[in-house]
């Protein structure tokens, strides 16, 4: 056991944040991602949503302060955009999460396909239980200060 680390992270998540540089690249992905294609790691960690695994990764993970934009969205498909589909509520919810920590939610919106090209050159991806749509999230790591 350790002291305030969460114990949603294990010791295997714990290894893969360590072993990470400055400028590796994170995907928290939902549940319908399709992880297995385009991970070179990935880790399920099917008992917790999106917002959960942020919350618990921030204390221990410096965002790229050398990156304009070292958060990014999978941006909603045209064809969402054309009916009227509402920004997703779990963005909204990422926004909070980054913002209480002391990170700039500023997103960077990804074409879907070009969100999966980013992801498969990512360090790891973290296939969480997330059910809400547009649920993935990509992070790029800074240095600890």
């Amino acid at each position: 056991m350790l002291k305030n680390i969460s114990k949603l992270l294990t010791g295997n998540m714990l290894k893969i944040l360590c072993d990470m540089g400055h400028g590796d690249e994170l995907v928290i992905a939902d549940a319908n991602f399709p992880a297995e294609n385009m991970g070179q790691r990935v880790i399920h960690c099917p008992g917790m949503d999106g917002s959960q695994f942020l919350q618990a990764l921030l204390p221990l993970f410096p965002l790229d302060s050398y990156t304009e934009k070292p958060v990014a969205l999978m941006d909603l498909t045209d064809g969402d955009k054309a009916k009227g589909m509402p920004e997703p509520v779990i963005w909204a919810a990422y926004e909070r999460l980054l913002i209480a920590a002391g990170e700039n939610p500023d997103f960077d919106l990804m074409e879907r396909y070009a969100f999966y090209e980013r992801a498969k050159k990512a360090y790891v991806v973290v296939q969480t239980g997330e059910e809400r749509q547009y649920g993935n999230l990509l992070l790029v790591k800074g240095v600890v200060k």
